[in-house]
């Protein structure tokens, strides 16, 4: 093993407008090319790319003090729109962030919402039923962002945004479409730059006025109608938020991260499921046998590891974070290679996920390879790693695993024909065009 010495890589900058271009398959090849520690030049840094699970637990957790999110393009990207929230502080008001939260996501907690989510998606269901019976195309995606925002406004924060949803979930479309949108210097195209900014800004300020609308009705309300309150109300009695704009950076931080990455999962699980017919047969043989047609509830969580598989797996292939990035406070070896202060480390989960190494057939979707698997720490990152893990990654599956046995229960989602399919890696990883499905009667 090398010791001290500089990781392999280009030996020119990088171009990043060629980069951005095609994130994925940049990072991709990196990997081929160079091996499991890579280092390139690019708009002035030195970047570090990380592709063995030893590694991503040394930056996350075992040597974690010593990455900080300050001052990645995690940072650039997300603090314009989300402030100081839960997702890009740092240190002591991390801390005291993650405090607040962590007791609304814990599993016991979590399994009280089970209700909220298949009554959600009943009542999505019965707002599809012309189209099902007509069989007009629908935009699943869009449909999702909406059902999953709903819910976790609903579950987490005692809100009810029925109405906005679509809305909602446009918003996030043009804050995506911005904010994952590298600009190169000079600017090739003014007029499509400005047009984003522009979107943004809309965007931002409808965000912006949904979020403290929730605070206003809950002030006027007087708190939450529960014995103990909700996340909501604990954020509004925390001496820590001392103005309104740390309250309303820690609750747009929860709305967007809770139902975006989890929209985006089912999204892309429905789409693997459609192309791999033999395993969904596997997942609807579970939901007839395991609710002979009753709604699912956490209860039956165990008896459905099938549904839960699925989901996994799509995860693997489509990680809804796909590239996590730190920078070097101090310095450090990893690998053999010698990290200089201010180098810019990554883990790309696309890259990870699919480590010949560690999976067979890494590029195929084989939900079974979960059943029972034990797999190396930090090998499988789709809530991210180490102490800044996802909060609400007990959550997230619960609702993803429950939304999608109800939809299976009624319908079969198949892709219209010819329907283009492309991941883009903006801030989370998208399907390009969407997803436009036409949902068959069972």
């Amino acid at each position: 093993m090398p010791t001290h010495t500089v990781p392999p890589g280009p030996a020119d900058d990088i171009d990043m407008a060629l980069m951005r271009e095609s994130p994925l398959d940049f990072i991709t090849g990196l990997a081929r090319t160079y091996g499991d520690v890579t280092r390139h030049r690019a708009d002035g840094d030195t970047v570090y790319l990380l592709n063995r699970p030893e590694y991503a637990r040394h930056v996350l957790k075992d040597n974690g003090a010593n990455y900080t999110k300050e001052g990645t393009p995690d940072d650039a990207m997300l603090r314009p729109l989300l402030g100081n929230g839960l997702l890009t502080s740092n240190g002591a008001d991390w801390a005291r962030q993650r405090h607040l939260t962590a007791p609304a996501f814990r599993p016991s907690a979590v399994r009280t919402f089970d209700g909220i989510v298949t009554d959600a998606t009943a009542q999505m269901l019965e707002r599809w039923r012309p189209a099902v019976e007509a069989g007009t195309p629908l935009e699943v995606d869009q449909h999702l962002t909406a059902l999953t925002l709903g819910i976790l406004t609903h579950a987490i924060l005692g809100a009810d945004i029925d109405g906005i949803g679509e809305g909602f979930a446009r918003a996030v479309d043009a804050v995506n479409r911005c904010i994952g949108h590298y600009v190169p210097t000079p600017d090739p195209d003014p007029a499509d730059t400005a047009r984003r900014y522009a979107d943004f800004g809309r965007a931002r300020v409808f965000l912006n006025t949904v979020t403290r609308t929730l605070i206003a009705a809950r002030r006027a309300g007087g708190g939450s109608a529960g014995a103990s309150g909700d996340l909501l109300d604990t954020l509004m009695s925390s001496h820590h938020l001392v103005s309104d704009e740390d309250l309303r950076d820690q609750v747009l931080t929860i709305v967007m991260a809770g139902h975006e990455t989890t929209a985006k999962s089912l999204t892309w699980t429905l789409h693997l499921l459609d192309r791999h017919p033999e395993e969904l047969a596997k997942v609807q043989e579970e939901v007839d046998r395991v609710l002979g047609g009753r709604p699912p509830t956490a209860a039956d969580l165990a008896a459905l590891p099938a549904c839960r598989r699925a989901i996994q797996e799509a995860m693997r292939l489509y990680p809804p974070v796909w590239l996590i990035s730190r920078r070097a406070v101090g310095p450090d070896v990893i690998g053999g290679y010698h990290v200089e202060p201010g180098t810019l480390v990554c883990v790309s989960q696309w890259v990870l996920h699919r480590h010949p190494e560690y999976w067979d057939r890494p590029d195929a979707y084989l939900p079974d390879r979960f059943d029972g698997a034990d797999l190396p720490s930090h090998l499988y990152l789709p809530f991210g790693g180490g102490d800044r893990i996802c909060v609400g990654q007990h959550f997230a599956m619960l609702e993803a695993v429950l939304v999608l046995a109800s939809l299976l229960q009624s319908v079969r989602l198949e892709l219209v024909e010819g329907f283009p399919v492309e991941p883009e890696a903006l801030v989370t990883l998208r399907p390009k065009h969407g997803m436009t499905m036409i949902a068959r009667p069972r």
